[in-house]
């Protein structure tokens, strides 16, 4: 039997979890169908994990393009696309990918699956990233560094935990929902690959305890910056660009497992922790960095 799984409308960090919710539901070589025909607007977290799901299953699925062809050549501009149809059997009318010109999207999809791809990203981004942060963020320049090391630290997590390649895409927009309409970076980076809790299980340094769960798995790594490396220093990506973030009044979220993990600013009414999510593999995070509010 073949599973429908609806994509929502709206498809963002928040929304995602109904498509995990569906996706859970069913076994592992289950055949599904991801109907995306009503969606109307997706974020970078949202596309990222479009491809990560069809990266989780064995059988390859069915995916079926939004009827909104304006949505269709944005998310073909994005890169979106290139990578679905080696991952889907895609229906509906692609159209080809045009220069992306003056486009919100700062970094389109891209795979990860070395360092290599990890340096490229920066290099790609370095001078558009100064822009942004300068004319619409209105940062100081030398936030370019930060925001640039936050990116890299998040990609290099897919070499070193994931066990198999991921996507990263980010994208400045105008975040009306929650910041009244000020513009954010929006930084998502996602895998399918052993996740937090089974990459620190492989570990020594894995605190033994009776309470061990992928909650607590992401709490050691997100909080105590531990890692399953041995070596001194390790571990301190993800508390690296906790500092990053905080200092910028950002938010920053991973998501792995059964649970999810967040920095929340006082702007976004999202919670610290959240467990009992629906299962799905890898790693999915997120950064967002809102425009400075004028004093």
């Amino acid at each position: 039997m073949t599973a429908v799984i609806t994509v929502p409308a709206s498809l963002d960090d928040t929304t995602f979890e109904l498509v995990f919710e569906q996706l859970a539901a069913q076994p592992a070589d289950a055949k599904v169908i991801v109907d995306a025909r009503h969606c109307t607007w997706a974020s970078p977290y949202g596309l990222v994990n479009l491809l990560t799901l069809a990266q989780s299953r064995t059988e390859r699925p069915t995916f079926l393009i939004p009827e909104d062809q304006d949505k269709v050549t944005y998310w073909a501009r994005a890169g979106f696309f290139k990578f679905a149809t080696e991952l889907y059997d895609v229906q509906g009318t692609i159209p080809r990918p045009r220069g992306s010109g003056d486009s919100d999207v700062l970094l389109d999809l891209t795979q990860i699956t070395k360092s290599d791809d990890v340096h490229d990203v920066v290099e790609r981004v370095k001078d558009k990233v100064t822009q942004i942060i300068i004319n619409k963020l209105h940062l100081a320049a030398r936030a370019t560094m930060g925001i640039t090391m936050a990116l890299s630290e998040s990609c290099q997590n897919i070499i070193e935990h994931a066990g198999r390649g991921g996507w990263v895409m980010a994208q400045t927009y105008q975040y009306r929902k929650r910041l009244g309409g000020r513009h954010a970076i929006v930084i998502a980076v996602s895998d399918a690959g052993v996740g937090f809790r089974r990459s620190l299980e492989s570990s020594p340094r894995r605190p033994m305890t009776d309470r061990w769960s992928d909650g607590f798995a992401l709490e050691t790594a997100f909080v105590s910056g531990v890692s399953r490396f041995p070596e001194p220093g390790r571990g301190q990506g993800l508390k690296g660009i906790r500092g990053y973030v905080n200092r910028w009044d950002g938010k920053f979220t991973v998501r792995s497992g059964t649970a999810r993990i967040g920095m929340i600013p006082t702007w976004d009414d999202d919670v610290p922790r959240a467990d009992g999510l629906a299962p799905f593999p890898g790693a999915q995070l997120q950064i967002t960095i809102p425009e400075k509010v004028a004093a």
